[in-house]
């Protein structure tokens, strides 16, 4: 089932991108291909990617005209990027899909899943009333089936293989202002540039090399933030820990030039003052707010 929810990640991901380019329906497997490659290498069920995609496209008008009706207060063009893909997916699982094969709890679980991961902080909860408005038209299909019973599998996060990356909040001094260079995914996040620190590799040097190469800026490390770890799913390894090394580094004021790649569609210079108005994911706004509070501590 966790390659099924990866399928369905990166499902999202291109409809995300189909949908903000605004691209015919032609080029959505184009797209999908890219995005399995770089974020679902070894991903078996390749069909089921292809077969989820296409079929939402082709229903999207049916799809959309319910959205309409089980949110009438949002039209379509007011839903955020994230949610209204979120809900097209859960939407074709609920209603068109082989309910033998995916249950309709299931269809509307892996939709408010995709939403609170990618979404913003009420994602879930909206994704949740409308699938369970349409759930509850439907009579509640399954509500009384016994839930199935998964084998439990308790992981231990030590045994878990580990991947380190470094990253940093990348500041520059222009005139009598800070700026901070920022990157943005395409699921509508300013985050942080970071890259993967080898084995046995200096952590400093090895994020100043990744930056370097995403957004084309020489650094000069000056301290360690902290680090964030969490647990994330591979294809190919399954389960593992993924610890990133924040540090605070000045770069020249220059053009940012961000390498071309699946996941970021932008990277631009902030002044200070612009920061608190960005949409940033919870885990990275303590390291923003270390380095600012650093950063302001020195112009006194």
């Amino acid at each position: 089932m966790a390659n099924r929810h990866l399928a369905r990640s990166t499902v999202l991901q291109s409809l995300f991108e189909w949908d903000f380019r605004k691209y015919p329906a032609i080029v959505s497997n184009d797209i999908l291909e890219r995005n399995a490659k770089e974020f679902a290498s070894g991903l078996g069920d390749l069909a089921f990617l292809k077969t989820l995609l296409d079929n939402v496209i082709k229903k999207l008008p049916e799809i959309d005209s319910i959205i309409e009706k089980a949110a009438p207060e949002w039209p379509i063009d007011k839903i955020s990027i994230v949610d209204r893909n979120a809900l097209r997916i859960g939407l074709y699982e609920l209603l068109f899909a082989d309910r033998g094969e995916v249950p309709a709890k299931v269809a509307i679980n892996e939709a408010i899943e995709l939403a609170k991961t990618y979404g913003g902080e009420n994602s879930g909860k909206f994704v949740n009333g409308v699938l369970g408005s349409v759930y509850k038209e439907l009579g509640e299909p399954g509500k009384d089936s016994p839930p199935r019973q998964a084998k439990k599998i308790i992981l231990d996060p030590a045994k878990m293989p580990l991947q380190k990356l470094g990253g940093a909040i990348v500041y520059a001094k222009k005139e009598n202002d800070i700026y901070l260079a920022l990157v943005h995914d395409i699921f509508g996040h300013w985050t942080l540039s970071k890259g993967t620190i080898k084995e046995d590799e200096d952590e400093g040097k090895a994020t100043a090399r990744e930056i370097k190469v995403e957004l084309g800026l020489d650094i000069n490390i000056e301290e360690k933030l902290g680090e964030n770890e969490y647990i994330a799913s591979d294809p190919e390894v399954g389960k593992k820990r993924k610890r990133v090394t924040y540090f605070l580094a000045q770069s020249p004021y220059t053009e940012i030039v961000l390498e071309k790649k699946g996941g970021l569609d932008g990277a631009e210079w902030f002044k200070l003052s612009e920061i608190l108005d960005l949409n940033f994911y919870d885990d990275i706004l303590p390291i923003v707010t270390k380095a600012i509070n650093i950063l302001l501590a020195g112009k006194k």
